[in-house]
């Protein structure tokens, strides 16, 4: 009878996170540049590892500095699932597929929906302004596993037209891997152009522009982030995995009359059902 018991919980167990699924189908919107991709170089040790392997289903909680001065920090509950396979990878908000793997050495195909940041419906201090819509982005990355880091490059650029604009990002990622528990902190760059940094941090283009709002130029900006993730995998069945990133924005974006602070800041905690 006990392993009838057991096999009617995971029966129940899964038929729960079924449902979640279905009720978070739009997934986890990740925010900023806290992106588990790169775990997938990550030497897996079985199903007791702290690397995730396949469909993870669950809930994450996120809040984040907000960007313009008009807006609330928030607190999101977010239900929703990633999956981590050896080539695919769905991350929420974003995804990539490596077509090259060998020893430490990947690259791969990366996509992005960058969701829009500004209504002028949500605030009066918007009156005026341009919403900032979404956009799709696409372009290509790779990752360099050595003795000390794992190394990230990525280029990508707006293709549905919305901000016409790209980005590049250069990152170092310190894993530290102990039993069931991976703790990995890192840094690096992120350089925006004009296009796309004043259409997402901070842009005021001449129609928008009022006495109280100056028109102002981002151009191209050049900023510092800083990341620390953690997994722990509680048991054959379960994982928790929590994120926080700390972007200090480039002198262009501080100075914009409607950005709020000299940075931002993204904290997310999460925790999901690895579906075997």
């Amino acid at each position: 009878m006990p392993g009838l018991q057991r096999h009617t919980t995971r029966t129940i167990t899964r038929i729960a996170t079924g449902l979640l699924i279905l009720l978070g189908c739009s997934s986890i919107p990740a925010r900023a540049e806290i992106d588990f991709g790169s775990l997938n170089m990550l030497e897996q040790t079985g199903e007791h590892s702290p690397v995730p392997q396949g469909l993870v289903v669950g809930a994450v909680g996120l809040t984040y500095t907000p960007r313009y001065e008009a807006q609330e920090q928030k607190v999101l509950p977010i239900p929703g699932f990633v999956y981590f396979g050896e080539r695919f990878m769905y991350l929420g908000d974003r995804a990539r597929y490596y077509f090259y793997k060998d020893g430490p050495l990947a690259t791969y195909a990366y996509g992005r929906v960058r969701f829009g940041n500004l209504d002028p419906a949500d605030a009066a201090a918007f009156y005026g302004m341009n919403k900032r819509k979404g956009e799709f982005e696409a372009g290509i990355g790779a990752n360099l596993v050595t003795p000390y880091a794992l190394l990230t490059a990525r280029a990508s650029a707006d293709v549905t037209g919305t901000s016409k604009g790209g980005e590049a990002l250069l990152w170092a990622d310190f894993p530290v891997q102990r039993g069931t528990l991976l703790v990995m902190p890192g840094a690096g760059l992120m350089w925006r152009d004009s296009k796309l940094a004043n259409y997402y941090f901070g842009g005021i283009s001449a129609s928008e522009a009022t006495a109280g709002r100056p028109a102002y130029d981002v151009g191209n900006s050049l900023s510092f982030g800083a990341s620390l993730l953690t997994s722990w995998r509680i048991n054959r069945d379960w994982l928790t995995m929590a994120g926080v990133f700390y972007e200090h924005y480039s002198s262009g974006i501080r100075n914009s009359p409607i950005v709020l602070h000299n940075g931002e800041v993204t904290v997310l905690v999460g925790a999901g059902y690895v579906w075997q």
